[in-house]
């Protein structure tokens, strides 16, 4: 009795330590990728690595939305798999990866002016208006200005509350970029980066922390990525272009735009104020940020491949998260260059 008893917890032992090992094999062979930056593309990138994901159990593939500037810094520290920015990287902050970087257009979007103001709907905002806000220069509702843009609106007698960023951001970046280019007040008070000092308002960190923001601030405007105002009914604001058209944010306008802009080998580049009457005013490419080199093959096999799942399967999501899916020619040109990552 007493040897069946020893041979069943023989047995036991054995099922477990077996169990146990193919537990750290079946561990081992997950290959985790993980990435950190840019909060505009955050939702097409959750939705993409989560499908990529669900179709290769093997990988595992970790994305923190903490904004272009901190994905820029983990790119340098080499904290990451891969970053993302939306201001793409500069001169100088590529030539401290000693491994190279390869910056990939993977979507594009529009920045849109949100706002909270009860009553009032299709609120048209010219040039002047809405670079005078960011420069506090522009306080009440019912400024002359606005009202003129607006007949029969409902403005209210009340001050303009202005939410921008608090956090690096290639959201702020753009945005910054374009109110550069159309007022010289703001290119040589403020100017444009991923973080600057705004004259007027207060902050709220991520696309996330503005739109909660403005919808729980009444009077408040601020700039959030559009996928954002449309995936939280957001009101956004029509926008006068260089043409003097009042343009909404749309995919039609977003492509009209990205139509416009000429693709350079290093794929860095901004249109900050297109010239087209039907050109929405403030749309970007956004980017992933690769190494040339990785030490782990493996890691390196897997990201191409995720990459050319982006650029085909990946890019038919774009359009309902409120994302611009990117031209063929663009779409071409990007699948060329994953072939740079070794």
């Amino acid at each position: 009795m007493r040897r069946v008893v020893m041979a069943v917890w023989v047995i036991a032992a054995l099922v477990i330590i077996t169990n146990g090992l193919n537990g750290v094999s079946g561990a081992a062979d997950l290959l985790k990728l993980q990435g950190a930056g840019a909060t505009f593309p955050a939702p097409l990138y959750f939705k993409w690595f989560k499908a990529y994901s669900g179709s290769h159990k093997d990988v595992q593939i970790d994305y923190q939305s903490v904004g272009s500037g901190s994905g820029i810094k983990s790119v340098i520290d080499k904290t990451v798999d891969f970053g993302a920015s939306d201001a793409a990287m500069t001169k100088e902050e590529m030539a401290k990866v000693d491994v190279g970087v390869q910056l990939l257009p993977l979507t594009a979007g529009s920045i849109v002016l949100s706002y909270n103001l009860e009553g009032v709907k299709d609120l048209k905002l010219p040039r002047d208006v809405y670079s005078g806000i960011f420069l506090g220069k522009i306080t009440k509702w019912n400024d002359p200005k606005i009202a003129a843009a607006n007949p029969g609106a409902k403005l209210p007698d009340a001050p303009i509350n202005v939410i921008e960023r608090a956090d690096g951001s290639g959201t702020t970046f753009v945005f910054t970029k374009h109110l550069s280019a159309i007022n010289k007040e703001f290119e040589q008070s403020v100017g444009f980066k991923t973080m600057v000092n705004w004259p007027v308002g207060t902050r709220s960190k991520g696309n996330e922390g503005v739109t909660a923001s403005i919808k729980t601030t009444p009077g408040s405007i601020g700039y959030i990525e559009y996928g954002y105002a449309v995936s939280q009914h957001m009101p956004m604001a029509s926008l006068e272009n260089k043409s003097g058209t009042f343009i909404t944010a749309s995919t039609a306008s977003g492509q009209a735009t990205l139509a416009t802009i000429k693709l350079p080998d290093d794929f860095i580049v901004w249109d900050s104020d297109p010239a087209g009457k039907g050109d929405y005013p403030i749309v970007s490419f956004t980017w992933l940020i690769c190494y040339k080199q990785y030490a782990d093959k493996k890691k390196a096999e897997t990201l191409r491949d995720l990459l050319h799942y982006c650029l085909t399967e990946g890019q038919k999501s774009s359009e309902a998260l409120g994302y611009i899916p990117l031209p063929a020619p663009v779409v071409q040109k990007v699948t060329a260059a994953i072939n740079d990552i070794k």
